[in-house]
């Protein structure tokens, strides 16, 4: 008897519709087949899923069993197809009449005694049971709330195979689980820094102000102890809060990663990644054998944050071209070819010169210029135009340390912001990006025309700094931000010579 079981796969951060054909034949020799190119923990499965019936008490007769895990030209990997596979053998044993999963779908791990684990990905592949029109999925309990945070969809969270099989009989009751998304909002928007705690960098709060309110990228430079590491910390507690789609996204990849907190089913709070500089190009971006989301689209839709910059392997920095200016990160490989998210805000430090103390008024610099111009060069010119604002963090002197805290805290911050936000959203609502970071092409001189007394102080600023195209147009973006800020319409020459102030790199180039 061949029976069908539905379930779903993932692909990227996304799920598509897997259908499970289980055909039982009793005549010939006992023999179990696989095919639909399944790989190593999906071939495994024979093994947990033959252990947990036996162990929840079923026995299949001896037969000739024959899977097919369809469509057969995409590759299946991980442990969540293990609850469809023995639900379909108990269907072709004719335990489970087969019109009773029809419209469900299934997915879980067996443990050898039949116990559900949990599995990466529950989210994706409820979206997807919802858009396949399913009348409901079972996962196991663990992932129940993750699951549940698809709304339309009945999601039933079951413990072990044995629960799943007199539910499906219906001889026991499995209520579907719910989950208040408004209630999450609630329990988890809370940060443990402020920018209250932060005294002195008056100049490094107002570029985090500024890059914060159009999303642009950010580079502190300044020597040991400056407070560059406590400055990026406190980012996500100024930043607007994430909109219910945009949480979506990110519980997504966090996920399919399987980094997802167990007692938090939705993200609800920008995330804030810092990688060590050890880590590989593919820990960054994504990739491996079987491709696995990396720290930058971890980081989707919040806050990447790179300490030590020139320490990073420079072809692990330079991978990182594209994906800042798509947004996104495409892996291809032999077999198959994933797009992941990386719509990030970077923000990286870096000391002035390998002793770290060039330009300090308290420390003398050990560092020879050509130690200096070697540890800069370890930057590329094309990955430091797509940092719109390069900041100096000096030094913070004792008068601003003795103050009881710092000018700003991170609610008001957190208000200009939003309302600058706020602005461009209006803005740009019929296009399609909603922020200033994203202006290019003839988006850029429709918001940002320009008088000739400011493209006049402008061509001056592009030749003595001798300012990139691209480092140019930040310049525009920047200032179309500082104007948002300021409620201002137009840009002004006040608003072209503070962003300029923020390209330091520039500068030094030309000193």
């Amino acid at each position: 008897m061949i029976a069908k079981v539905s379930t779903a796969a993932l692909l990227g951060i996304d799920g598509f519709t897997i259908e499970l054909e289980v055909d039982l034949a009793r005549s010939g020799l006992p023999a179990f087949i696989m095919v639909g190119l399944a790989e190593g923990a999906v071939r495994e499965s024979k093994e947990r899923v033959f252990s947990a019936l036996k162990n929840s008490g079923f026995r299949l007769p001896p037969s000739r069993i024959t899977v097919n895990i369809a469509p057969a030209d995409v590759r299946k990997e991980g442990s969540a197809y293990d609850l469809p596979l023995a639900l379909g053998l108990l269907a072709g044993a004719e335990v489970i009449a087969p019109e009773k999963l029809s419209g469900l779908y299934l997915a879980g791990e067996l443990s050898l005694s039949g116990e559900l684990k949990s599995i990466s990905g529950a989210l994706p592949l409820a979206l997807r049971a919802r858009e396949d029109g399913a009348r409901g999925i079972i996962v196991p309990e663990a992932n129940g709330r993750e699951a549940a945070v698809v709304q339309g969809l009945p999601v039933y969270g079951c413990r072990d195979l044995a629960q799943v099989v007199r539910f499906v009989l219906g001889e026991e009751d499995v209520p579907a689980v719910r989950c208040d998304v408004q209630e999450l909002w609630t329990e988890r928007r809370f940060f443990l820094g402020d920018f209250s705690e932060v005294k002195g960098q008056e100049r490094a709060k107002r570029a985090i102000e500024i890059a914060c309110a159009g999303n642009h990228n950010l580079l502190f430079i300044g020597p040991p102890g400056s407070g560059k590491t406590m400055l990026a910390s406190r980012i996500p507690t100024v930043l607007p809060s994430l909109t219910f789609d945009e949480a979506l996204e990110v519980t997504k990849v966090y996920s399919v990663a399987g980094k997802l907190p167990s007692d938090q089913p939705l993200m609800v709070t920008r995330p804030f990644r810092s990688p060590h500089h050890t880590i590989s190009d593919a820990g960054l971006i994504g990739g491996g054998q079987y491709p696995r989301p990396g720290e930058l689209s971890l980081a989707h839709r919040g806050v990447l944050f790179l300490d030590e910059l020139p320490e990073f392997k420079k072809h692990v920095l330079e991978v990182l071209r594209q994906p800042l200016e798509e947004g996104r990160v495409t892996i291809s490989r032999a077999a198959i070819s994933l797009e992941y998210p990386g719509d990030v805000m970077l923000v990286a430090a870096m000391n002035p010169c390998p002793c770290g103390y060039l330009g300090d008024e308290k420390h003398e610099c050990s560092c020879t210029p050509m130690q200096v111009q070697r540890y800069r060069s370890r930057l590329s010119g094309p990955l430091l135009d797509r940092i719109d604002l390069h900041v100096e963090v000096p030094a913070v002197p004792y008068r601003d340390l003795k103050q009881a805290q710092g000018s700003i805290d991170s609610a008001a911050m957190h208000e200009k912001i939003n309302t600058a936000r706020a602005v461009q959203q209006s803005r740009y609502a019929q296009l399609h990006f909603s922020s200033n970071s994203e202006l290019s092409g003839k988006w850029l001189e429709r918001f940002c025309p320009l008088t000739e007394t400011e493209h006049s102080f402008l061509e001056a600023a592009v030749k003595r700094l001798g300012m990139s195209a691209r480092a140019f147009t930040r310049v525009l973006r920047i200032s179309r931000t500082i104007a948002d800020l300021a409620g201002d319409d137009n840009l002004t020459v006040t608003h072209l010579a503070e962003a300029i102030n923020y390209r330091g790199l520039d500068r030094q180039a030309q000193d």
